[in-house]
């Protein structure tokens, strides 16, 4: 047999990525795992256990859990994205990355959330800049000395 069925009781790969996506979303909605435990009538162990894959999550319980963080179901089913820099899920992965979009959403002064934008682009470049002068000059090259 090339793909044998789990024991009843063995979580999969599907049940990991499920649990990996509830966590991402509780996390990007602001939910401490407590928070979500006691909408859904559950532990906050219980929802570890979730997250993790530890424990496969009913229908009944992942609609609930959709329910709650306002997302449809088939979203803990979708493909993940390419880890790359550029794809929002990933983005959002950065630590401080949720902190800054709540705080910056906060902001109600439409020419201070420009302003804030363009500071941020400009730490960026210049965060940027060093990182690559950095990088050559560590880069091997022809000696100077020649």
């Amino acid at each position: 047999m090339a793909n044998p069925t789990p024991k009843p009781k063995q979580t999969t790969a599907i049940d990991h990525g499920v649990g990996s996506r509830i966590a991402f979303l509780r996390a990007a909605n602001g939910l401490s795992q407590s928070a979500l435990a006691s909408a859904l009538g559950v532990s906050f162990q219980q929802v570890q256990k979730y997250e993790t894959g530890k424990n496969r999550v009913g229908a009944g319980r992942l609609q609930a859990i959709a329910e709650r963080l306002g997302v449809p179901v088939s979203s803990f089913f979708e493909p993940e994205p390419e880890a790359t820099t550029d794809s929002g899920p990933a983005l959002l992965r950065v630590a401080g990355a949720v902190e800054l979009l709540r705080a910056y959403n906060q902001i109600a002064d439409d020419q201070m959330r420009r302003d804030v934008l363009s500071l941020v682009k400009s730490a960026a470049r210049i965060g940027h800049t060093r990182s690559a002068d950095e990088a050559a000059a560590q880069a091997p090259g022809p000696s100077r000395n020649a």
